[in-house]
């Protein structure tokens, strides 16, 4: 199995009075605008998963949305487990189940950290990666993704898939 992990792209500051609820906060324009070009960078470096999981959250969703329509990925569907907070080990038991051969997960710092960091050799409990936002990593699996059993085959940050298109 191979897995996308994807960080949300560049939202608007956290303001209560603008977005009483945080789930419903949005990308900004430049953060729509710099996702777009990641994503057809991304459609140039490495081919569209099978399934995209994304988290309930506006920004995620918005940021799958686009990968969707720049990248060829195909529609999203979302995810209790990808929620701000979540332990790696719900969504990893999740994905012990899929059946796709290659997925891509949309989410959010520090908890996709924390799942890199479960599923590489050694990880469990260490310390989570740092992603920018809209950066993406590709991890690879003898079988289906378990902790510990990943290889980490790239880590892109955004600068990179903007260039790349």
């Amino acid at each position: 199995m191979q897995l996308l992990v994807v960080r949300h792209a560049i939202a608007f500051e956290h303001s209560a009075s603008r977005w009483p609820d945080d789930a419903e906060r949005p990308l900004s324009p430049q953060g729509a605008a710099r996702a777009r070009k990641a994503a057809l960078g991304l459609k140039r470096i490495t081919r569209p998963p099978a399934q995209v999981l994304v988290s309930p959250l506006r920004r995620t969703r918005q940021t799958a949305a686009i990968l969707t329509r720049f990248a060829g990925w195909p529609e999203a569907t979302t995810c209790a487990q990808l929620l701000p907070g979540a332990s790696p080990e719900g969504l990893l038991a999740l994905l012990t189940r899929t059946r796709n051969r290659r997925l891509a997960v949309v989410g959010h710092q520090p908890a996709l950290g924390r799942l890199l960091a479960a599923c590489l050799p050694g990880g469990v409990g260490a310390a989570a990666f740092e992603l920018r936002k809209m950066a993406v990593a590709l991890l690879a699996f003898q079988g289906s993704a378990r902790a510990g059993r990943g290889q980490l085959i790239w880590l892109l940050p955004p600068r990179i898939l903007r260039a790349a298109r």
